[in-house]
């Protein structure tokens, strides 16, 4: 059984399974897959919880849920129930159901065919307008702290004066650091204010898909018609574009049609508008024409605020000083925050145990033995060093050219940020340095992170690099 996941002991807890499966399956699968091809699924446990069959909108879905899902979700249910779990699909209103083996793929027309039946997942306003919003995305749900203070600032100020100032706002950061909570909240925020108006929260993979149905459909003018009329246009982690000639232009068309009335354009992305790669010059320059700003992953205290806030959203008051100690060790991204969270939670409902540090410590055991084991500081000095190019021995040497003491400064920085070493640890990691020395790295370079986006990007490489 993989650690951190308790089974359900009794009978009694099997109308818990799905929704206890649901928590699990949250923590490890990307919010859009998620959100997409596992939340809308309805499912009916049998007596015992021996037996789950999970009804599915239509055979698409069926198809990519079984490929993509069905082994991950079975052993999920089977590890929660504590005994083997069959699990079965069926077709919604359709009295075939067909067990999660494999069998051979649909013709290709049947599976594009069948693609636009596929039911998005949205927010319908007033004004009747598919919005994909979520509406418990607002403003008031973010929580607020120095990592995100100027985005939400500026999508607070989009939100209020549509097609004004700061018009494309583009927000960059890394993975679950809030990108997409920010977007929402402009949206919701809009349409309480101006419950008319034509807005559309989509994702970049969903938009590139839209223009290859609309060329083999040959409906360019639907699609026009829907994207070049919006008041407001959020669209998510724009990345995805990269190397999609057809995709590229066509959004530039949009972009242009939406400036010319007045419309605003949100965007989000993995890195500031120069850094992406392969998208069009001319693209990156409309980009860049507006208000950029990032989010940073959160500080501790910003850390500590989310999980207690968290927590009450869950009916749960979490003790201070076990938010305290998980947020000292999940320091990455919002996402993985709750996720950690939803362990804890967990595993304190499933064995029956008021939470404390020692059940924290216990429901994340796994999280915390690869944090153990993959960051160092030796592996941030090897990760720099290769990533600088430089040699790894020019990180304890007496050295002080640029090229080598610039290296050495981040290095010392990220081994404060990640591990548990004491600076003066660090120091002695570092050719024996006085821990003066590192303090004054780890100062520079933090002060240095909030101006310079270059080196903000450089430093968000080399955390995901080092978090694997």
């Amino acid at each position: 059984m993989r650690e951190g996941i308790p089974p359900i002991s009794d009978d009694d807890a099997t109308p818990d399974l799905w929704p206890a499966c649901l928590d699990v399956l949250a923590q490890d699968i990307p919010e859009h897959q998620f959100n997409t091809w596992i939340r809308p699924l309805v499912a009916q446990v049998s007596d015992g919880g021996t037996k789950v069959t999970l009804t599915v909108a239509n055979r698409f879905k069926m198809d990519w849920v079984r490929s993509q899902y069905s082994h991950r979700i079975s052993e999920t249910l089977s590890q929660l129930a504590d005994h083997p779990v069959v699990l079965e699909l069926a077709l919604a209103n359709r009295e075939a159901t067909v067990k999660s083996t494999p069998r051979p793929q649909a013709a290709t027309d049947d599976l594009l065919a069948e693609l636009s039946d596929v039911p998005p997942l949205v927010a319908t306003n007033s004004g009747g307008s598919k919005s994909r919003l979520n509406p418990a995305l607002t403003f008031s749900t973010l929580v607020e702290g120095t990592a995100n203070r100027m985005a939400r600032a500026a999508a607070m100020h989009v939100a209020g004066s549509l097609g004004q100032l700061y018009n494309p706002l583009f927000i960059y950061g890394g993975v679950g650091l809030g990108k997409t909570h920010l977007m929402h909240a402009i949206g919701n925020h809009l349409l309480a204010d101006r419950t008319k108006s034509k807005v559309l929260y989509i994702h970049a993979e969903q938009f590139v898909s839209d223009v290859v149905k609309a060329y083999q459909r040959k409906t360019f003018d639907e699609f026009k018609e829907r994207y070049h009329s919006l008041d407001l246009l959020l669209i998510d982690d724009v990345q995805f574009f990269a190397n999609k000639e057809r995709t590229q232009e066509e959004f530039f068309n949009a972009f242009e049609a939406l400036l010319a009335r007045k419309s605003h354009i949100v965007l989000t992305s993995d890195t500031y508008p120069k850094g992406l790669t392969d998208i069009h010059e001319r693209l990156v320059s409309r980009f860049d024409s507006g208000l950029t700003v990032a989010i940073e992953p959160p500080e501790l205290e910003m850390r500590v605020a989310i999980l207690i806030n968290k927590a009450v959203v869950e009916n749960t008051q979490l003790p201070e000083d076990v938010a305290f100690f998980v947020a000292k060790h999940v320091r990455s991204n919002v996402r993985e925050l709750e996720g950690a969270l939803r362990k804890i939670l967990a595993y304190s409902r499933f064995n029956q145990k008021e939470i404390s540090i020692q059940l924290a410590r216990d429901a994340l055991k796994d999280l915390l033995s690869i944090q153990n084991r993959q960051i160092s500081v030796e592996n941030i000095q090897k990760t720099a060093a290769d990533f600088y190019k430089i040699k790894v021995a020019d990180m304890y040497s007496k050295k002080r050219p640029a090229s080598i003491a610039r290296p050495r400064q981040i290095a010392m920085f990220l081994a404060k940020e990640l591990t548990q070493k004491s600076l003066p640890e660090i120091g002695e990691l570092f050719g024996g340095r006085d821990h003066t020395t590192v303090l004054h790295a780890v100062r520079k370079i933090a002060a240095e992170r909030q101006t310079n986006t270059e080196l903000n990007q450089q430093l968000h490489v080399l955390e995901q690099t080092l978090k694997g």
